[in-house]
């Protein structure tokens, strides 16, 4: 296995060339040779003694739009842990940032920038929760040391991320879930949400507001003709309400025009239920996909990190007559996550198909537990990153303690993989 280690993100390429003549594949004339280097990573705190890296990068992942082996990764809203009845934040400060960088004509991994996510007013945002009737998720943010923090109007829990062709960037979140179209410096042009409260005309349907707090929208992507942003719920909502959403291998997939502002919306069926996660998306054409399941396993200890091919050409769309109705479509007076799979078919209504790409466990003995971020190159090639929670992870009480990779004993660290897909 080769490794690249870059300012939290490692490379690592794991596939051989095929004889496929796909000229559409991005990263085709693209040397990976010089694998492994590596860079230093940064501190980005140190709390009780545990070091908190300043990684994260993995969230998400986009290709350039245009200039071959550039690529861009995101972090989440930072480093935490959970706390009572949310979440402490080991950095309040911290800047959802993405990374860009390339691979150069030499094989060398160059980082180009980092960019910084911006309020419509060019100030930094943070990755606090948002307050009440803004996308609130109920948590309340606390410090290292346990004191209450206050909100973040424009915070985000950022998750994946799109470049457009025009230099912009769309990223989706778990709070709101919020769409947000942000600028090539990072500033926010447009928020798209559920919640419509001081966010712009344009909206989500209503009824995803109803996801489960950290479990918004996980994944992202755009057609390959620029014009729809397709966004995975990361697993099943809480529709109507908590005591009675019972379907929990039920997730919705939803698209937006960018052009009309037009949404839609499919099911989809996960294998492992509600305690399991639909990642990130990533477009083969304009009706077929690759979608990430996964559990929160590490690989090597019998972890779930799977890729499917969906396609969204034969599905229903179960948005609906009016996208402002909170529990959505119904069947026979009961929402889509209160049937029954024999329920939702005998309606009439079709889920994505779906068919397994690859197996990341089986294929490559991955190692990770969040296994997060996909970027299609063409030619059945598939990027894959992984968000390494910037080196900690809770210890049962609040408190951070090293990310530590079963297998090797090492500190997690995001890891960018190239494999081969069926």
């Amino acid at each position: 296995m080769k490794k690249l280690l870059l300012s939290g993100v490692v490379l690592a390429v794991l596939s051989s060339c095929n004889s496929d003549n796909d000229t559409t594949i991005i990263n085709q004339d693209i040397n990976y040779s010089k694998l492994p280097q590596e860079f230093p990573f940064t501190k980005l705190a140190t709390i009780n003694g545990v070091d908190v890296i300043n990684g994260g990068f993995g969230s998400g992942a986009a290709a350039h739009p245009t200039r071959k082996g550039e690529f861009y990764v995101i972090t989440d809203r930072g480093p935490n842990t959970d706390f009572q009845n949310g979440k402490k934040f080991l950095a309040p400060n911290f800047t959802p940032t993405i990374m860009h960088f390339k691979i150069n004509a030499d094989g060398n991994v160059e980082v180009i920038k980092y960019i910084k996510l911006k309020n419509p007013s060019g100030q930094p945002i943070t990755g606090l929760p948002n307050p009440i009737g803004m996308g609130s998720t109920g948590e309340i943010a606390y410090d290292a040391s346990g004191n209450v923090l206050g909100t973040d109007n424009y915070g985000l829990d950022s998750e994946s991320i799109v470049a457009a062709a025009d230099g912009t960037f769309w990223v989706s979140d778990e709070y709101g879930p919020h769409i947000v179209h942000y600028s090539a410096d990072g500033m926010e042009m447009e928020r798209i949400s559920p919640i419509g409260v001081n966010t712009g005309p344009r909206k989500l349907p209503a009824v995803l507001a109803k996801r489960r707090a950290n479990r918004g929208m996980e994944g992202l992507c755009i057609t390959p003709d620029g014009r729809t942003l397709v966004g995975t719920i990361q697993s099943m909502m809480l529709v109507p309400s908590k005591a009675l959403a019972t379907n929990t291998t039920l997730t919705r997939i939803v698209t937006f025009d960018i052009i009309t502002g037009q949404t839609k919306q499919f099911l989809y069926k996960q294998d492992g239920g509600a305690s399991d996660s639909v990642c990130d998306i990533t477009a083969i054409s304009n009706n077929e996909f690759l979608v990430i399941e996964r559990d929160g396993n590490f690989g090597s200890q019998g972890g779930i990190k799977k890729v499917y091919r969906i396609n969204l050409s034969n599905a229903s769309d179960v948005n609906g007559t009016d996208i402002n109705a909170v529990d959505g479509m119904k069947i026979n007076g009961k929402a889509l996550e209160q049937c029954s799979w024999d329920e939702i078919t005998n309606a009439g209504i079709k889920a994505v198909s779906k068919t397994l790409a690859v197996d990341l466990v089986a294929k490559l003995g991955y190692e990770h537990d969040k296994f997060e971020g996909i970027v299609y190159l063409g030619n059945n090639k598939l990027a894959v990153f992984n968000d390494d929670d910037f080196g900690v992870v809770d210890d049962g009480n609040g408190n951070p303690k090293a990310k530590i990779l079963p297998k090797t004993g090492k500190v997690d660290k995001g890891t960018m993989y190239v494999v081969d897909i069926q």
